[in-house]
């Protein structure tokens, strides 16, 4: 007897409301039986999206074995781990272990991949009850199995990079493919907002793990001059001469970005403002400060999960700020092989990568 047709989009998994993908639903279904084009992975590793693992850890003081009860609540719950406060999820690591007859994936089992889709979509099941996690990283290491759809996406993990780090990359892949295609179109159409048809790029977040990966995105795609804005002296020490990311950003400020008049004002003390300007950061607040941080013409582009989208459009336009904005999807294609490339060929960007693991 053959499988089940599975809805390539996952729909058939949607337990409630009725209606609704994946993504938004309140509950999937978790059943470890495939439809036809599904894949079931045993999962070795959860990465936490940023923004979520501050939002938990905030909660609940820094007290792990809370952040840890309530993750397991919650993918208990829901059948997927979907903060319900920031929205957002993370990825997984795991190894293949069944594949359904019509998977379009093109995995094997036995293969070691990456999940490059969110876990606020995938039905997930903790069997381990989070035993080897303290809750104080945003890497989880696990036992358990989940569940990729027809439309879902996954890559094998790199042997040359471990299973930490390749996650760890993996994570962020869609910010620096993005912003590299951002920076070229710029490029090859000649002079744009205020810089002159020189392209100057503003990374909010630039020591983080998409900041940095953006930064040499940036250089790599021919901008001319990259700022990098931080929060506290420390991460500037380590994108400053001397520092383990020297090179990365042609300036570095210190600036609490969601105050927006400091952040305006740093930014263009520094060369700016930019015509393409990055938010990367997992706070609230930036959107005000990052659309005054942008040349006429220019355009923003909001990688971070606590970024109030409404707030940026309606900021834009009280602003009266011509600037087009970008949701970062996470996904453009080829996006995991150039940040693993950028992890290779950038020592500057492989030290901060090492430092966070």
């Amino acid at each position: 007897m053959g499988r089940m047709t599975g809805d390539p989009a996952g729909l058939h998994r949607v337990l409630a409301p009725a209606g609704v993908l994946p993504q938004a639903a309140e509950r999937l279904d978790t059943d470890p039986v495939l439809r036809d084009d599904e894949v079931r992975v045993r999962v070795e590793r959860l990465n936490l999206d940023a923004a979520s693992f501050r939002q938990l850890s905030d909660k609940h003081a820094g007290d792990g074995a809370a952040v840890r009860a309530e993750v397991l609540d919650i993918v208990r719950t829901r059948g997927k781990m979907h903060n319900p406060v920031t929205g957002s999820g993370g990825m997984l690591v795991g190894t293949v272990e069944e594949v359904g007859d019509a998977s379009p994936l093109g995995l094997s089992v036995g293969d070691r991949v990456a999940t490059l889709v969110s876990l606020t979509l995938t039905p997930l099941v903790l069997e381990d009850g989070l035993a080897r996690w303290d809750g104080r990283s945003e890497q989880v290491p696990a036992d358990g199995y989940a569940v990729l759809f027809g439309r879902s996406i996954a890559a094998r993990l790199p042997e040359d990079l471990s299973p930490e780090l390749a996650l760890s990359v993996m994570d962020v892949c869609g910010a620096p493919a993005l912003v590299e295609r951002q920076v070229r179109q710029r490029v090859s159409t000649g002079p744009t907002g205020s810089s002159g048809g020189e392209v100057g790029v503003v990374v909010v977040g630039g020591a983080g793990k998409s900041g940095s990966l953006c930064l040499a995105a940036a250089r790599r795609a021919g901008a001319s001059r990259t700022v990098a804005v931080v929060p506290h002296r420390a991460e500037a020490e380590l994108l400053e001469p001397g520092g383990i990311g020297a090179g990365l950003a042609d300036a570095v400020v210190v600036c609490d970005a969601r105050d927006p008049v400091a952040l305006r004002d740093a930014v263009a003390a520094a060369g700016g403002p930019g015509d393409v300007t990055v938010v990367c950061v997992d706070v609230p607040g930036c959107e005000g400060g990052a659309i005054l941080a942008t040349a006429d013409g220019g355009t923003v582009v909001f990688f971070s999960m606590a970024t109030s989208f409404s707030a940026a459009a309606l900021g834009a336009e009280g602003l009266a700020a011509d600037v087009t904005m970008l949701v970062g999807n996470g996904y453009v294609p080829g996006h995991a092989d150039l940040a693993l490339d950028l992890v290779r060929t950038t020592p500057a960007v492989r030290a901060l990568f090492d430092r966070r693991l």
